[in-house]
């Protein structure tokens, strides 16, 4: 195993969620658009950092073979949640914008780094993922 972190949360969406290693500790709370406060942070916008970051790496390790510049690129990543036939099901869009470059190199660019982004592999005919080149 090349790394691996830990961390834990008591109370829920309405606790604390801290790392292992004491870097960061986090206040929770339900969203407002789900009947809480809302003056937290949410699993969903843990979710759309880490992914937004993995994804933007990805870009990194492949943008010299498509011929952009990795380093220009924003990803940023849209998570919802809503309710499904058994509970709550995720759902998300990822937008890349590379400025400059070809609009072509960059969706071969973003389809490739989906096939890689290890949040991407996660999530893979589970989650429905909508790809944006903005």
């Amino acid at each position: 195993m090349a790394y691996t972190t830990t961390a834990t949360t008591k109370g829920g969406r309405d606790g604390r969620a801290v790392l292992e290693n004491g870097g960061l500790g986090l206040a929770m709370a339900l969203p407002k658009e789900m009947g809480g406060s809302g003056e937290g942070h949410n699993p969903e916008q843990l979710f759309a950092l880490g992914w937004s970051s993995c994804f933007g790496q990805a870009i990194l390790a492949l943008s010299k073979k498509h011929g952009v510049d990795g380093q220009a690129a924003r990803v940023t990543v849209s998570i919802g949640i809503d309710k499904d036939d058994v509970s709550f099901a995720l759902s998300a869009e990822i937008k890349v914008s590379i400025p400059g470059a070809d609009r072509a190199k960059v969706e071969a660019l973003v389809e490739d780094a989906h096939r890689i982004c290890p949040y991407s592999r996660a999530t893979r005919n589970n989650v429905p993922v909508k790809l944006t080149v903005v």
